[in-house]
């Protein structure tokens, strides 16, 4: 069978030498390569040699993790306002994503003053917002912006009551439609 053949038995040459000796393999089929390797043996028998596994020692990483500042800041921002409702547009080569410029307010304000981080976070989104750039909170629908207008929301109470009223008006017709004709019969 060929799983018990192992190479650490021996040699493919003398595997094959040993078949011949024995009558397996006729000397009219013998290998190519068989009479060349009898005439000239490797120098050093090969050998099966049986592989060592090292054991591994977890030795501290000679590169320390990098972490800048912006970074920081811009996982931050993601975290709070996300990527936004737009994809970035690479195809220009001056465009500059809303959270770079987040970063780079954020950098100015930070050289002019010494406030906190997280003030500094919530003044240079205010200062972003004078600027004219919207930022909008992860997961906060556009809906509820719209809905603290109260005159939309009374036109929508409005809208709904009317057609609240038709569907009602709708249901009663047939049913007194259906009271005179039995009657007339």
């Amino acid at each position: 069978m060929a799983g018990s053949r192992l190479e650490r038995i021996g040699t493919v040459f003398s595997r094959v030498r040993d078949l011949m000796r024995s009558g397996v393999i006729k000397q009219t089929e013998k290998p190519i390569w068989y009479d060349v390797y009898e005439a000239f043996p490797p120098k050093r028998q090969p050998l099966y040699v049986k592989t060592q596994t090292r054991v591994r020692v977890n030795k501290p990483d000679p590169v320390p993790e990098i972490f800048y500042t912006e970074d920081q800041v811009r996982a931050k921002f993601y975290d709070k306002y996300g990527a936004g409702p737009r994809p970035f547009d690479l195809s220009k080569s001056n465009f500059v994503s809303v959270c770079q410029r987040f970063v780079d307010k954020y950098a100015e304000l930070k050289s002019q003053s010494e406030m906190d981080d997280s003030v500094l976070f919530e003044e240079t989104a205010k200062a972003l917002l004078a600027e004219g750039i919207i930022l909008r909170r992860r997961g906060a629908s556009t809906l509820a912006a719209d809905s603290r207008d109260p005159v939309l929301g009374l036109k929508l109470t409005a809208m709904l009551a009317e057609q609240q009223s038709l569907a009602d008006d709708s249901k009663q017709e047939p049913e007194e439609h259906v009271s005179h004709t039995t009657q007339t019969s």
